[in-house]
């Protein structure tokens, strides 16, 4: 227990701070907005209209992970078994 800072509730890790939290917020929002920079400047040739819009390439995959979630959840809610499902 000698290894911990003094100040830092039991159990918690040194660098999950309130402080480092908003920080990784920070720096990750800073990245998502720099994805979408270059899209000022790059001509886009649409193929199914859709995809000329900008930050499409943002907001699509944004998209396609909330809809991976969605599946993924409804997909557990059906296959799920209770807990005593294997006993006799």
């Amino acid at each position: 227990m000698a290894d911990r800072e003094a100040g830092t509730p039991s159990g918690q890790d040194n660098w999950l701070r309130p402080r480092a939290v908003r920080l990784l917020w920070v720096v990750f929002a800073i990245a998502l907005a720099l994805t979408i920079v270059p899209d000022f400047f790059i001509e886009h040739y649409d193929k199914f209209g859709v995809d000329g819009t900008f930050g499409f390439a943002a907001w699509f995959g944004f998209a396609s992970c909330v809809g991976l979630v969605a599946v993924a959840f409804l997909l557990g809610r059906l296959l799920k078994r209770r807990d005593t499902y294997y006993d006799d």
